[in-house]
């Protein structure tokens, strides 16, 4: 039975087509009936509101399919470097990957982050060259330059044999030449060909192990530990020991009970009765399971080696609502249980790191992304809150202070190169490489800290009309050198508290860009707009215009305000200084000053 098992993982570059690639292989080995809604579906792994909204994977997910008499097991994993802990964790499950890479575009910073992964897990790689149809499309560049990957990645020599296969995801092709048949079967041919049968501990005499990789929850069973089984057989209502493993060395060992044990059968779960070696499975009654923790049997319980990580590079506050507005809009509000949800996070999202910080808490993370879908998954469930500026993470390195640096790549057009180059040179960043690409853009490589990363792809998109594509991936750490110290012009700040009027914002429209429309709640302190000039300016957007019986012609006519901007959440936080927070309720975003009274602020300023 072992030998009619594949566990693979899909990695790629955001947005290279492995989630597209996988909803052809669901549906081509018949998962579904043909009058099923998943057959004329797309993105179908893609589970979560915000991955919909987003067009990227946030979370690994693991699935099964059957072809011919063999099952395949499936990890459709995350593409952006921010959910790197998610591809870290799930790769311990695989014994192969399918790397896709897009035909155009080539290699990405991520494909090189997964890849690496990968080999240093000795996993069998097959690379399927996707999106062949593009007209920009260069397949022996791409090739070329996937050979250059592997020779300066791979660890030893076997890693450079592997097979290249080209598809059109999106339409369900693939070939072994760039003449595709009408299906996926190559595919599933080269993960039954190339990728080997699950490597497990042939000495089951010592007892069952499992390793946990991810973990799930529903109201009816509760917890989910989720792993491959490395060694032996696990049954149902079998006593068995869990064995956490701590950052000192030292195991702690819980006794458990297995309630129920799950397989996976295309997108649902089928429960048996006993799994044996190589099997991915959920296993529900070991209610205290977290990642990385070892499942065994036997005697003598023996650990399996716990799953690295990268540490975090970004942190941010997150606290209760202190504002006049608080506890208006959201359903959990305190302290309390703002940590119960942290603390539900971390079991699941394991590159988080949480410590307290006065009345809230300091969450680290792998960068503004990873953090800002957090804080928007809890503002969907109803949670209020309040945030700060994202900080960097540094680490000691030989007695020096050092922050983290990313690689970072940039692909515009060319008329947009000077508004690139400007943006980056106020950001201190190094340029490593430029080149042009087959479809007339530029490319540029640049080495950059995490700092002065924050902000940088509004910044960018303004500048080049919505149309740079950038990319970024850590890169190790570098002793601090300037740190660097983010500019904008000042904000126009409300006076007083009350509600918006039109006559009010006319009159500061002038001032500056304002982020409110008449007829809102406002409270002195807040920030309505974006001045003209560097410096904070108070401004009273609540008063409205005396009644009188005296007519002007300059007062009577109709008011026009311009349209006010309205930031996404991850505007808001790029927005945000070192003296100002956001509230963030289940409706609304709003900027604040720390110090909500002027008088206090401005004399904070001055000492």
């Amino acid at each position: 039975m072992l030998e009619k098992i594949r566990n693979i993982a899909i990695i790629a570059h955001v947005d290279h087509g492995k989630t597209t690639l996988v909803d052809g292989l669901l549906k081509q080995s018949h998962t579904f009936r043909e009058n099923q809604a998943e057959m004329s579906q797309t993105l179908i792994m893609d589970s979560m509101d915000q991955e919909h909204e987003r067009g990227i994977t946030i979370t690994a997910k693991q699935t099964s399919v059957f072809y011919q008499d063999y099952k395949i097991n499936i990890i459709d994993t995350p593409g952006h470097a921010d959910f790197s802990g998610e591809v870290e964790r799930t790769l311990n499950m695989a014994n192969g990957v399918l790397l896709v890479v897009d035909a155009q575009e080539g290699p990405m910073p991520q494909t090189k982050f997964v890849l690496q992964k990968a080999l240093d897990l000795h996993l069998k790689p097959v690379v399927i060259i996707n999106k062949i149809d593009k007209p920009a499309a260069r397949i022996p560049e791409v090739e070329s330059e996937i050979a250059d990957l592997f020779l300066e990645l791979a660890t030893d020599e076997s890693q450079l044999n592997y097979p290249i296969y080209y598809a059109i995801a999106r339409d369900g092709k693939a070939g072994k030449t760039t003449e595709l048949d009408d299906d996926l079967h190559v595919i599933f041919e080269s993960i039954i060909n190339d990728i080997p049968a699950p490597k497990v501990d042939p000495d089951a005499s010592k007892g069952a192990q499992l390793l946990v990789a991810a973990l799930a929850s529903d109201s009816y069973l509760g917890k989910y530990a989720i792993g491959k089984i490395f060694r032996g057989k696990l049954k149902k209502g079998e006593n068995v020991k869990m064995i956490q493993a701590s950052s000192d060395g030292t195991a702690k060992i819980l006794p458990g009970k297995i309630e129920k044990i799950f397989t996976y059968k295309g997108l649902g779960r089928e429960e048996v009765t006993e799994a044996a070696a190589g099997e991915i499975v959920s296993i529900t009654g070991i209610a205290a399971a977290n990642i990385g923790d070892t499942i065994a049997t036997g005697e003598d319980p023996e650990a399996l080696p716990t799953i690295e990580l990268e540490p975090p590079t970004l942190s941010i506050y997150i606290g209760p609502n202190t504002s006049p507005l608080k506890g208006q809009e959201g359903e959990f509000t305190t302290s309390r249980q703002i940590a119960e949800r942290l603390e539900r996070e971390l079991e699941t999202n394991i590159a988080l790191k949480i410590v307290p910080d006065g009345l809230g808490y300091k969450v680290s993370g792998r960068g503004e992304l990873h953090l800002s879908v957090l804080i928007e998954t809890m503002r969907r469930e109803g949670y209020e809150l309040e945030t700060g500026r994202p900080e960097v993470v540094y680490k000691e390195i030989d007695g020096q202070k050092c922050e983290p640096v990313e690689d970072l790549t940039i692909e515009v057009e060319p008329e947009f190169v000077g508004a690139v180059s400007q943006e980056l040179g106020i950001r201190k960043a190094e340029l490593k490489n430029q080149e042009l690409t087959s479809t007339g853009s530029t490319r540029f490589v640049y080495e950059i800290t995490t700092a002065a990363l924050i902000g940088l792809r509004n910044n960018l998109l303004t500048a080049t009309k919505g149309t740079a594509i950038m990319s970024s991936i850590p890169h190790g750490y570098k002793p601090i050198d300037s740190k660097y110290k983010p500019e904008r012009n000042g904000a126009l700040i409300s006076f007083e508290s009350g509600t918006s009027t039109a006559y009010a914002l006319d009159a500061a429209q002038a001032r500056g860009t304002l982020f409110i429309p008449p007829g809102v709640p406002v409270y002195q302190g807040m920030i309505v707009g974006l001045s003209n000039k560097k410096e904070d300016l108070d401004i009273n957007i609540c008063k409205e215009k005396q009644l009188t019986n005296m007519r002007t012609h300059a007062s009577d006519g109709a008011i026009q305000l311009t349209p006010y901007t309205q930031y996404s959440l991850e505007q808001c936080i790029d927005f945000l200084l070192d003296d100002e927070l956001l509230e963030v309720t289940p409706k609304s975003l709003r900027l604040r000053k720390r110090e909500l009274d002027p008088v206090k602020r401005k004399r904070a300023a001055r000492s």
